[in-house]
């Protein structure tokens, strides 16, 4: 897959919910990494929607990813995201890995879409769980980035006018998933 571009990418964030994150290994830095790209992708026009599997049992979305989402989340009770996110590729992120983030992206590259999963902002409780469904999204077509990547792509130039307010998210404090 070729560069992501900000004017036709959408960010797709899967179930970061309240009882779901505590379990999540490095749930902390999946988190700071999805508040990043929401900040980013709000600031460069990027689309942004968001799930949230039986919030019933798995509560809302976390206040910090909450509070940054332009609409609320949709709830869903199927393991995959199925509603239509939208037009261009699909950058997404959330948890659980190996669950809902694998079954949204197969579905997607079921229908033909590109694809997108970023690294560093998707988490399992174990970790072998997630980097085993990486391994498989990869397998199927789906590209596998990282915050970064996808910020610095999307800013494309440094002389795009969103470039000092991303750059200042990029310098923050990064812990490892």
């Amino acid at each position: 897959m070729p560069l992501l571009h900000a004017n036709s990418s959408v960010l797709l964030v899967v179930d970061l919910q309240e009882r779901l994150m505590p379990a999540i290994a490095a749930g902390s830095a999946v988190l700071d990494n999805n508040a990043r790209l929401v900040r980013a992708a709000t600031r460069l026009g990027v689309d942004v929607r968001a799930s949230e599997q039986n919030p019933a049992g798995l509560g809302a979305t976390v206040g910090e990813i909450a509070e940054l989402l332009p609409r609320p989340a949709q709830p869903k009770t199927s393991f995959a995201a199925g509603f239509d996110p939208g037009p261009g590729t699909v950058v997404v992120t959330g948890c659980e890995t190996h669950v809902c983030v694998l079954q949204t992206v197969l579905a997607l590259r079921e229908r033909g879409r590109d694809v997108a999963v970023v690294a560093d902002a998707v988490g399992s409780r174990v970790e072998t769980d997630r980097e085993r469904a990486l391994d498989r999204m990869r397998a199927h077509g789906a590209d596998v980035v990282t915050t970064e990547m996808v910020l610095f792509e999307w800013l494309h130039d440094s002389d795009n006018p969103a470039f000092r307010e991303v750059l200042e998210l990029i310098k923050q404090p990064r812990q490892s998933c």
